[in-house]
């Protein structure tokens, strides 16, 4: 095991998914510290600072990477452990941002009558203390809210040389923006090229399920991770684990169509986990399963289907790779 350090600097920050030289090579179960920016790549300071005045399109939700992990070839399975993500700065922003969100009139789906407000709001973080303090812009009302730091946005290159944005979530993982890829979970991500091409971005020191204004609590992150590959195990979409929990997403519009991608494949994962033919399997999932939303805002909507690990008996996912990954993290940052 060789721990790595990845701290890039702001023109080495990509924006895509695809199209690029490798930043960092590594192996499997090898460890990497590495720094990643918010999504507004640090412009946005301040209440005054409107993202539409001070970020330029294409130019957001930077990405640090790619590492290419040695050994990965097409239908192999990535395995990155978040062994820790934590906050790198006292503040964090959230905004609203005109035809963007879940509650506005955007691009795709216009109306006659005029985009949200755009406004910024400062978050005090306090990562000793495990909090986030919201404030509101009018009026004296706060909120302390608990820390509950995640990344947004982590994916490989895609299939077929294809090149996608960062804030676009698909089978490659990217723009998930879902609450469980928090630490201590594993995210398992199919490898679609060679070295698969790893990028992490779009720390959040929390987020409601769906993102429904458009951002979450945006910050940049100081994040460990550990990765390993599973030979011709490459899931159709990806999946993640905790210790409590396995799950499968899906990424696409409508949000029905990304709700049956996430609750299909966590079915037929059940099913393969545990031995059941398909309809036991899907009766078991509709009975004991959870739908945690991801976004309802990005270019594809996210849908998470989630099964308690309890009620799968003895299984184990992927020759027991998360726990193997977990006892690495264990090693590294303590816990």
């Amino acid at each position: 095991m060789t721990t790595h350090e990845l701290h890039p600097r702001p023109e080495q920050l990509v924006y895509s998914f695809g199209g690029h030289e490798p930043a960092l090579t590594v192996a499997p179960g090898d460890v990497v510290r590495l720094s990643t920016e918010d999504c507004f790549g640090g412009a946005v300071r301040s209440v005054d600072d409107l993202p539409s005045v001070v970020c330029e399109f294409p130019f957001l939700n930077p990405v640090t990477g790619p590492i290419a992990v040695e050994g990965a070839e097409p239908g192999d399975l990535l395995a990155v452990h978040f062994a820790e993500i934590r906050p790198a700065r006292d503040w964090a922003i959230s905004s609203t941002f005109p035809h963007f969100g879940a509650l506005t009139t955007t691009h795709t789906t216009p109306m006659l009558h005029e985009a949200l407000e755009e406004r910024v709001w400062v978050y005090d973080v306090d990562v000793e203390a495990g909090t986030c303090t919201f404030r509101a812009r009018t009026g004296d009302f706060e909120a302390v809210l608990p820390l509950d730091p995640f990344h947004g946005t982590v994916g490989v290159a895609p299939a077929a040389d294809e090149r996608l944005m960062s804030i676009t979530p698909a089978a490659h993982g990217g723009n998930l923006d879902t609450p469980e890829m928090r630490a201590g979970v594993t995210l398992y991500l199919p490898v679609n090229v060679p070295g698969a091409m790893l990028a992490v971005g779009d720390g959040h020191c929390r987020q409601g399920e769906g993102e429904v204004c458009g951002t979450a609590v945006e910050a940049a992150m100081e994040t460990t991770i550990v990765v390993d590959v599973v030979k011709g195990a490459a899931p159709a979409w990806p999946r993640l684990e905790s210790d409590g929990f396995v799950m499968s997403t899906g990424s696409v519009k409508p949000l029905e169509d990304a709700f049956r991608i996430s609750q299909h494949d966590l079915v037929g994962w059940t099913a393969d986990l545990t031995g059941l033919d398909t309809l036991d399997a899907l009766q078991l999932v509709s009975q004991a399963g959870l739908a945690p939303t991801g976004n309802v805002v990005d270019t594809n909507y996210t849908m998470v289907a989630k099964l308690a690990k309890s009620v799968l008996g003895n299984a184990v996912a992927y020759d027991g790779v998360h726990e193997r990954l977990k006892a690495v993290a264990r090693s590294v940052v303590g816990g």
